[in-house]
Order: C-alpha cells, then structure tokens, then sequence
C-alpha cells in the first residue's frame, strides 16, 4: 500500500512538474522576453495576463497549488535521495544530484521573487510593470541573484522533462532516451537566453 501511495506522489509531482508547472515557466519567460522590444511592449504583455479571465482562480489552482505540491513532495525526495558521485559520477547521477540541488534553491528563488512582485502588488499596490523589474535589477547582485534563478529553472524543467518522458515509459530504449538528452539540452538552451536576455533587457 505504502509503495502504491509513493509510486502515485512520484507520477503526480513529474506530470506537475511539466504541466502546469512548466508550462507556465515558459509562459511566463516567452512574457518577460517582451521586455527586449521596450518598455510599452513588455507593459502591454503585462497587463494582458492581468486582465485575463478567472486570473486568481488560474494563479491559485493552475499555477499555486501545483507549484507547491511539486516543491513540497520535491524536497522530501532531494532529503530522502541516495547521492553517491564518488562511486557512480556518471552523467545521468550528475543531472540527478543537480536536479535536487537546483529545487532547493528555486524554492528560496521563487519565494522571494513572488514576495517581490506578486505580494507587492497585493499588499502594497506596487504596479508589476517595467520600472518595477528596473529597480529590482538595477542592484547588480539581484541581477545576478536573477540570471542565476533563471538558470536553474531552466534546467530544473529541460532535466525535469528528460526525467518525465522516462518516468511516463515514453522513452523506453537507451537510443530514445539518448536522442531526448539532445533535446533536453536545446529545450534548456533555448529558455536560458530568452529568459536571461530579458532580464538583461531591464537593465
């Protein structure tokens, strides 16, 4: 019983992991990545996803409680996971060891950049707009403190991804899974420099 309430909590947080998680991640930066063609574009982009229908419905059950189910469940497997790189320091226990450290920080990240933007809003009325994400990056560590988030969500959902298509039996030969590496790798390519030049982009 025990082990069919821990194979369903680990098919849950890999789907949750990708959708609706991943889908909003990259959502959220193709968002952002407006940034790139100016303050009234990205402004526009900005106030269109605020004035979506049934907005705090879509934040709280398609993006809230997903999100913390999949970090919750996420931390106890980093604590509960055996890492052991001296003896098997191959590439697939790199990503592994890599994938937990990464969640680890993305909850501290995502705390505070939630805590930043989406609560300052909320309680203090602060408009989520350009010149907000101006002041923020404008302190040089933030920035970094920003690329480096952007990075690690990034890889946490391309690495995520190869562990879904595995976990969900879709890619089953050592061949399949190997091609999927490749694609993995361009899927985290692609969303770090749409993610990181944005950011640049507010600087």
């Amino acid at each position: 019983m025990a082990e069919n309430h821990e194979f369903f909590n680990r098919k849950l947080h890999s789907l949750l992991g990708v959708i609706p998680v991943g889908v909003f991640l990259s959502q959220h930066l193709f968002v952002n990545h407006f940034a790139t063609r100016g303050e009234e574009a990205f402004n526009a982009a900005a106030g269109f996803m605020e004035q979506l229908p049934f907005r705090y419905f879509l934040e709280i059950f398609i993006i809230f409680l997903p999100l913390v189910y999949h970090a919750i469940y996420g931390v106890y497997i980093a604590f509960t996971a055996k890492n052991n790189l001296r003896m098997y320091g191959t590439f697939r226990n790199w990503m592994f060891v890599l994938q937990r450290f990464t969640g680890i920080f993305l909850i501290i990240f995502i705390s505070w950049h939630v805590w930043e933007t989406r609560l300052a809003n909320l309680f203090y009325d602060v408009p989520v707009n350009f010149q907000m994400m101006e002041n923020i990056l404008s302190n040089p560590y933030m920035l970094a403190f920003y690329i480096v988030g952007v990075l690690s969500a990034t890889f946490h959902f391309s690495n995520g991804l190869w562990s879904f298509f595995v976990s969900w039996g879709l890619t089953v030969s050592p061949r399949s899974q190997r091609v999927f590496t490749y694609l993995s790798l361009l899927v985290f390519v692609g969303l770090s420099f749409i993610g990181v030049r944005a950011l640049l982009a507010f600087v």
